[in-house]
């Protein structure tokens, strides 16, 4: 087994063990992050979402320099939207509500355009991609017996956004026991400020949900074992 690796966190420094550490990407779909998308049909900034590739590429060359686990998500459903609670359904209007036509296909619908990844992000083959219809990963996934068949005990998490599908996926991996390693610039919100909130949530009080790091520290600790040419340099967002 090789040695832990200690990043610089919120609240406190934290070591994971690569062999038992996965990489959860979560739902860096067209839609949400692309211009023209049902991110930008809804009225919002995707400039602010697109910060976090980079950093999202950061992380993914250093996880796959280094073996670990690498999970993506995509949020949505099936076609017949039998899996969609009429709820959610029935949100927005005949523009922005899920399955109805968008601007990259039906919205949040599963085999649309829209609803896959970004090409920047893409995962390579013999990544798992996770589709899964709530907000968390956990919610009628098999993400939690995939993590624990392979040992999983430290979850580095990323994407979009923030304060929804990136927070709710880390308060069940909490419940479930995983020690969760957020990379703060490597998630986004469509509102800044819900993103800096969702971020101090996380680590206050002791760390309730896990920790706060930074794709940039990640790439700092790792440079010397995996490579530099592995692992590009970031800017945090």
């Amino acid at each position: 087994m090789t040695a832990g690796i200690t990043l610089a966190a919120r609240p406190s420094a934290i070591t994971f063990v690569p062999e038992k550490t996965a990489l959860i990407v979560i739902d860096m779909q067209r839609d949400f992050i692309e211009p023209g998308g049902f991110g930008a049909a809804l009225g919002n900034d995707v400039t602010l979402l697109r910060r976090a590739i980079k950093p999202v590429q950061d992380a993914l060359a250093v996880a796959r320099a280094l073996g670990l686990l690498i999970i993506h998500t995509r949020e949505g459903h099936r076609p017949d939207l039998s899996d969609a609670p009429p709820a959610k359904l029935a949100r927005g209007n005949s523009k922005t509500r899920i399955g109805c036509p968008g601007p990259m296909g039906r919205i949040l619908v599963r085999g649309e355009p829209g609803h896959d990844i970004i090409p920047e992000c893409y995962p390579l083959p013999g990544e798992p991609i996770l589709d899964k219809p709530g907000k968390g990963c956990f919610y009628q996934t098999d993400l939690d017996i995939m993590l624990r068949n392979r040992g999983v005990e430290y979850l580095l998490v990323c994407g979009v956004t923030t304060e929804v599908c990136v927070h709710t996926t880390v308060r069940e991996a909490n419940d479930r026991g995983f020690r969760c390693i957020v990379l703060g610039d490597a998630c986004a919100s469509y509102f800044p400020e819900f993103h800096d909130v969702a971020l101090r949530m996380i680590s206050a009080q002791g760390g309730i949900f896990g920790w706060v790091s930074y794709s940039t520290e990640l790439v700092s600790v790792t440079s010397s074992s995996v490579g530099t040419a592995a692992v590009p340099q970031s800017t945090s967002a």
